[in-house]
């Protein structure tokens, strides 16, 4: 499959998705999230995610990482859109965030986090293959934020829906991930 066949393919899918699969599937992503080994978190990368394409929320999951990992840090990503760069910037609980031109909540402000400060990474996705490889909105804008992570920075994907076999057009620039997890199992490559 091609990543431009897989964007407009898992797009309509997820559009079709009901209220109720949403949060049966929220649940059972949790539910693997607990199950997936980590060691103890310091910080953890996250996106805010956009209701309207019935993307992945990782609120619950956060909460249960914050609960698990007291003191943990957060970070969420800020795009800039006329050099094509994201930063994670960390947030707290006093942090205030506004709707971006793409539709996507970003922190106002805040310090930056380096790349190499970050210990869990979730990456929001439209689907995956049994690589590891994922397909976002195609900007290539988390690939390239990726390559800056310390070598045993997780990269997590979450999916309401199974990998396929293969995306075909992967190239040099497409960063793996370490897990991708659905409802029904947790992936690793």
């Amino acid at each position: 499959m091609l990543k431009s066949e897989a964007r407009t393919v898992y797009l309509q899918k997820r559009a079709q998705l009901t209220l109720k699969q949403q949060a049966v599937w929220d649940d059972l992503l949790l539910i693997r999230v607990q199950q997936l080994p980590m060691p103890p978190l310091h910080s953890v990368f996250s996106y805010a995610a956009i209701a309207r394409r019935k993307e992945i929320s990782t609120d619950a999951i956060l909460g249960y990482l914050e609960f698990r990992n007291p003191g943990v840090r957060f970070a969420y990503p800020v795009y800039d859109p006329v050099s094509s760069v994201m930063n994670a910037i960390w947030v707290d609980d006093e942090t205030l965030f506004s709707i971006n031109e793409f539709g996507i909540s970003e922190p106002q402000n805040g310090p930056v986090a380096h790349p190499r400060e970050l210990d869990l990474i979730f990456v929001p996705l439209l689907c995956f293959d049994e690589r590891g490889y994922r397909v976002g909105y195609g900007k290539g804008v988390y690939d390239r934020y990726l390559k800056e992570l310390r070598p045993d920075a997780m990269i997590v994907g979450l999916s309401y829906f199974e990998p396929v076999p293969r995306i075909a057009d992967t190239d040099k620039f497409d960063v793996p991930l370490n897990y991708c997890i659905t409802p029904q199992r947790i992936y690793e490559f």
